[in-house]
């Protein structure tokens, strides 16, 4: 068997194997070793991926229903999404297959079901009487387009109109054709010369059932007789019509036209309108007609016992007022209220009182759906104030740009955050309770907190209780504040390196138990944030500039800023690059009139009023050196029993005492190698390949922005010290095999590459980093950069803090950080900490390096580590507590407190005990290596033709594991130390940079991403979760009375005048009007269906899925049939008593005497 060199492998030098054999080797390796006893109880039977809930405002909004007894409300979107609200905490989302867009929702009202039609022309019936709503059937409409829908009030009967101008009839129950249809040329006649256009409006009188109205495009409107078949009137206009509503009385009706009017006509009087009404245009005196305005999108006409009606209508507006935000308008006796909207109106629904047509609505409420919000309008209080939304759909108020997700946090975390979250909320909403409050919770059987941090492109960063499976805005922290706005555009300082937000968040550090924050901007800031329940005034921000640069043997150069190498142990600490600032830097030039020395954005000098919340601890900007922009920063690391920040790009790293405010470190990445660099770098000058302005500023996955071949192997492309020929050979062929299976991949994603490269700065769609994920993008980089400096522009990928063995000769574990490159490289840094208290304050914190250095293939993306047990080792924390408190009363606290930065050898080594692991992910394997001997003891290679963009190790019951998540649409997971792969599925291909820029997995099974530029996707590959998903999710159908129909009265029951009612059985039934034409439409049933879950489902959750369908589709004839069994007891038994009877009467009777 082939000998396995152990040297080879740290130096990441092997030939690429697949992962069966590089397994089979480390298990070779492994036998007889101590660190194989370590038992896993993860086995492949603890995974499971499914999604479990969608967090967010439905992206691309197209259609709106709210079911008025059950109190429930539908979105349908653009992409055939379904989004379903009760009340606060109950929502769902459901998908149509096609992911055509849904032009209209119907629900049968407290019949817990939804009619959804679709672009594609089908009607979908969803059965919501399940936790997981599913379609029941479908009808696939196959000559004609569908344009409008409408269901009665009790009615099993859909009209549904089409662009042909027909009305067809679906029974909803068996979802198939009627044989009456109302043709477009037999309503019209000969009223009109020409083809009215599509039916844009169905409605039947709320009076009398038989008569049915239909409005087509052209400003025909027919009032048809369903009985007599044929039309009883029929009005003409001139203008189209986009509307129709009804009078409750039913003698009246509304309709709102293209140029801006509404008109109101009597039902009798079809010649000419009663009324015409143009709400927004300017009155002529000489009595001419007004200016024509913007169509009236839609109309709604609603009646009250006491008091006048209101007329609420969406657009009308006239074509002068530019600039003029959407608007909705409440008309309501002869007052008008023009309510301004943020974004343009798609739809509205009026809440009323009664679902019954033919009462007085009074409406309560207008629900507003608009593009990216949802109001929901008090019509009840004066000034119709608005609701406040208690459902998070203001995740995108300003676009995400990056998240983090954080299970099982401290206890007390959700209540700190969300007291002086509560200090924010904005006033002056309505008094009233949310109207929309249908449906109940489920059960509450995840017991851990959970909070999820998103950071935007605005600058601001939102902390969000994600406990359960529900999401609620704890607090919101605006790190824009800190620095000077400029008011214009021309104002703007020239030292700016983004057209656009150049305050949005990159990177989020957070720690849960000290509640320390740390965030790294787009302009090459880094700011720190301490947690403080009181308010402060900062009369002056605490700031540092560093200046990173790099160059290699440039010494010389005449900037002579560059900080020495890294000083040998006990040599005291680095000197720093530039002096501490506490106020910003006058703008300084070199001799030639290069920016130099200045940061890019500008601090105020005005003091600073900081709420209770996220305070200003210290704000870090990297500046312009000799006319070149500082770099992107690609990672961030923040230790809170340390007191340090670090963070890199692909200049170097920085490390930065946040307590001292000094500048321990600030090194270019190849001077952490010292003597043993592994690459031949040629020299470079700052200024010889100049980047464009902002140029690599828009990759904002942690971990990436160096500009080198992704998918090569680190060793490619420059010499290494024991390369031999037959090792460079293969390395060659696989390079060619990955190039041509990432060409295959880069057509994939091209066209929407096109689209995001296009944009500079971060936000919305970010420029792609694909382009440095993979060989085949990279030639979208700016040409400006040569190959020999793309290989030596090696970014700092990943950091770690933790207390570890730090070199093979270390008896005990020590403060340390961990440094991931993007060259796969992994550096060691010794810290060397003063002892707590006062001394901490004063005493240096001395950096040396280790001289450690371990090699992976692809760029580090996480480190951590293990005990001897195999438990996650986590990094030392200080426990969270009140700063600004005065030190006496604190003083006894403090010591207690501080003691996870004691680091005497004898305490930790106990605590920690003999030795440790150490896993490192990178984009292409993992590796688990023993400590202190830093021996490689398993390795597994992840992925050979994609890569890696997201891992992390995380907790799972009890236990830990690697997830991973591949750009080739893979979920993995690995068993932790072994690396045995536990799950492997095919989820979610990568279409576009937000999933891969916001991707993350937590504790407990959890993980998350950006599905939309507006919602949240959460997903959990825990078999546990999945398990109890099903109790979790809320129930959005629940048994409610329908209210009692109203009273007809004495004279109108006397005298006839009040609803009459239809058999629609009788009209559109089969016996009457035959079977519809077969070619018209297809019927399909739906997987929610006994037919699709016999199909599709096995086992145990598949028999029980069947038998809840089963239960809920037959629960009402069940009901029925129990009714008809005690019928029929009851016969049978009186049947057998007079059966008896018989018998005794002619018992001794002979056969002739009867």
């Amino acid at each position: 068997m082939r000998k396995f060199n152990i040297r080879k492998v740290l130096d990441g030098l092997t030939a690429v194997s697949s992962s069966s054999s590089a397994s089979s080797s480390s298990q070779q390796q492994q036998s007889g070793n101590r660190e194989s006893d370590i038992p896993e109880t993860l086995q492949s039977e603890h995974f499971q991926l499914c999604k479990t809930v969608r967090h967010g405002f439905p992206y691309q909004p197209s259609a709106l229903a709210f079911d008025p007894v059950q109190k429930i409300l539908a979105i349908g979107t653009q992409t055939g999404a379904l989004r379903l609200f009760g009340r606060p905490g109950v929502e769902c989302y459901c998908q149509h297959d096609s992911e055509a867009a849904v032009i209209q929702l119907q629900f049968l009202i407290n019949e817990g079901a939804l009619v959804s039609a679709l672009a594609d022309d089908t009607l979908h019936l969803w059965n919501l009487r399940q936790k997981r709503p599913a379609i029941l059937h479908s009808l696939k409409f196959n000559r004609e387009r569908i344009t409008f829908c409408h269901l009665p009030f009790q009615s099993k009967w859909l009209y549904v109109g089409t662009e042909r101008g027909n009305i067809h009839i679906v029974n909803v129950e068996s979802f198939t054709l009627s044989g009456y249809v109302i043709m477009w040329n037999k309503a019209i006649e000969l009223s009109s010369k020409s083809h009215p256009g599509p039916v844009v409006h169905i409605s039947d009188n709320p009076m009398d059932e038989g008569k049915l109205l239909i409005g087509y495009e052209s400003g025909t409107v027919v009032l048809w007789d369903l009985k007599s078949k044929k039309a009883d009137y029929r009005y003409t206009h001139d203008e189209a019509i986009h509307s129709v509503a009804w009078h409750h009385e039913g003698k009246q009706f509304i309709c709102s036209h293209s140029d801006g009017t509404l008109t109101i006509w009597n039902i009798k009087s079809p010649a000419k309108p009663l009324q015409t009404i143009t709400p927004h245009g300017k009155q002529l005196k000489d009595g001419k007609k007004p200016e024509p305005c913007k169509p009236i999108l839609k109309v709604e006409y609603k009646t009250a016992r006491a008091g006048e009606p209101f007329i609420i209508l969406s657009g009308g507006l006239s074509y002068d007022t530019v600039g003029r935000r959407p608007c909705l308008t409440v008309m309501h006796g002869k007052s008008t209220a023009v309510l301004e909207m943020d974004y343009s109106v798609v739809d509205f629904l009026t809440l009323c009182e009664t679902p019954y047509p033919n009462d007085f609505q009074e409406p309560y409420a207008v629900v507003v759906l608009l593009e990216k919000d949802l109001v929901v309008i008090d019509l009840a209080q004066n000034g119709y104030p608005i609701f406040e939304n208690p459902y998070p759909l203001n995740i995108h108020e300003s676009p995400v740009t990056c998240c983090e997700y954080f299970a099982d946090c401290p206890v007390d975390l959700i209540p700190a955050l969300y007291s002086v979250g509560a200090r924010q909320k904005r006033q002056g909403y309505s008094k009233k309770e949310w109207p929309i409050s249908g449906g109940n919770w489920g059960s509450v059987t995840q017991s851990y907190p959970e909070i999820i941090i998103t950071g935007h492109a605005d600058g601001s960063i939102k902390f969000w209780d994600a406990s359960a499976i529900t999401l609620q805005v704890l607090y919101k922290l605006k790190t824009a504040k800190v620095f000077e706005k400029s008011r214009s555009k021309d104002d703007r300082p020239n030292t700016d390196i983004v057209d656009e937000d150049p305050y949005a968040i990159q990177i989020i550090s957070w720690c849960p138990e000290s509640r320390m924050l740390c965030i790294a901007g787009v302009s090459a800031h880094v700011i720190i944030y301490r947690f403080s329940k009181q308010e402060v005034t900062t009369e002056v921000i605490p700031m540092l500039e560093v200046r990173l640069l790099y160059e290699i043997n440039d010494i010389d150069s005449p900037d002579g800023e560059q900080a020495p190498p890294l000083p040998t142990p006990g040599t005291g600490s680095n000197p720093q690059s530039i002096a501490p600032q506490s106020h910003p830097s006058t703008s300084s030039s070199s001799s030639d009139g290069l920016r130099d020395n200045v940061p890019c954005l500008k601090i105020k000098s005005s003091p600073l009023k900081q709420s209770a919340g996220y305070h200003i601890e210290l704000v870090i900007q990297l500046v312009w050196v000799s006319g070149e922009p500082p770099q992107q920063i690609t990672s961030l690391a923040v230790n809170s029993a340390y007191g340090l920040v670090v963070f890199g790009n692909c200049n170097g790293i920085a490390m930065v005492d946040y307590l001292q405010k000094t500048v321990l470190l600030n090194l270019g990445t190849i001077e952490l190698y010292g003597s043993n660099d592994p690459y031949r770098r040629e020299p470079r000058s700052p200024r010889k390949s100049r980047q464009p302005s902002g140029a690599g500023l828009c990759d904002i996955n942690e971990g990436t922005t160096v500009p080198e071949d992704r998918c090569k192997s680190p060793t490619s492309g420059s010499g290494s010290p024991n390369n031999s020929d037959d090792d460079d050979q293969k390395m060659n062929n696989f390079i060619e095999k990955v190039k041509t299976k990432g060409r295959k991949f880069s057509k994939m994603v091209a066209n929407d590459i096109a689209k995001m490269s296009r944009k500079l700065s971060l936000p919305t769609e970010l420029k792609p980093d694909l382009d440095v994920r993979d060989n085949s993008f990279s030639r979208s980089r700016s040409s400006s950069v040569t190959s020999i400096d793309k290989e030596s522009r090696e970014a700092i990928s990943a950091l770690h803090f933790c207390e570890t063995f730090t070199r093979k000769a270390d008896t005990s574990p020590s403060p340390c950080l961990w440094v991931g490159t993007t060259l796969g490289t992994v550096l060691v840094i010794v810290l060397n900490l003063p002892p707590g208290g006062e001394q901490r304050l004063s005493q240096p914190v001395i950096v040396s390096p280790s001289g450690t250095i371990l090699r992976l293939k692809g760029a580090i993306l996480r480190m951590a580590f293990l005990d001897t047990t195999g438990s996650l080792v986590p990094p030392a924390r200080e426990p969270w507590r009140e700063h600004n408190v005065s030190e006496d009363k604190d003083e006894k606290d403090k010591s207690k407190k501080r003691r996870p930065v004691s680091v005497s050898p004898s305490s930790s080594s106990q605590e920690i005990s003999e030795n440790q692991y150490a896993v490192i992910c990178s984009e292409k394997q993992a590796k688990v290596i023993s400590l202190p001997s830093q021996n490689c003891i398993h390795k597994q290679n992840i992925t050979e033709t994609s890569f890696v963009l997201r891992g992390d190790i995380v907790a799972l019951s009890n236990s830990s594991c690697l997830a991973c998540f591949c750009a080739n649409g893979h979920i993995m997971t690995f068993s932790l130390p072994s690396l045995r792969p536990l799950l492997d599925v095919y989820y979610l291909p990568l279409t576009n940079m937000r999933i891969a820029r916001t991707f993350c997995f937590t504790n407990n099974g959890q993980a998350l991403y950006l599905v939309s530029p507006t919602e949240i996707q959460r997903i959990t590959y825990s078999q546990e979760t999945c398990e109890n998903l099903q109790e979790m999710l809320g129930e959005l159908f629940t048994p409610v009375e329908t209210p009692e129909a109203p009273n007809r009265g004495f004279f109108k029951g006397l005298f006839g005048g009040g609803a009459q009612s239809l058999d629609r059985e009788e009209l559109f039934g089969e016996s009457a009007s035959g079977k519809a034409s077969r070619s018209l439409a297809q019927h399909i049933p739906g997987p929610g269906g006994i037919e699709g879950v016999k199909g599709s489902a096995s086992g145990v959750i598949g028999e029980l899925a069947r038998a809840r369908i089963a239960l809920d589709e037959r629960g009402q004839k069940l009901g029925e049939l129990d009714e008809r069994t005690a019928a029929m007891l009851s016969s049978a038994d009186s049947f057998s008593k007079h059966a008896h009877e018989m018998m005794m009467k002619y018992k001794d009777k002979k056969w002739y005497q009867f």
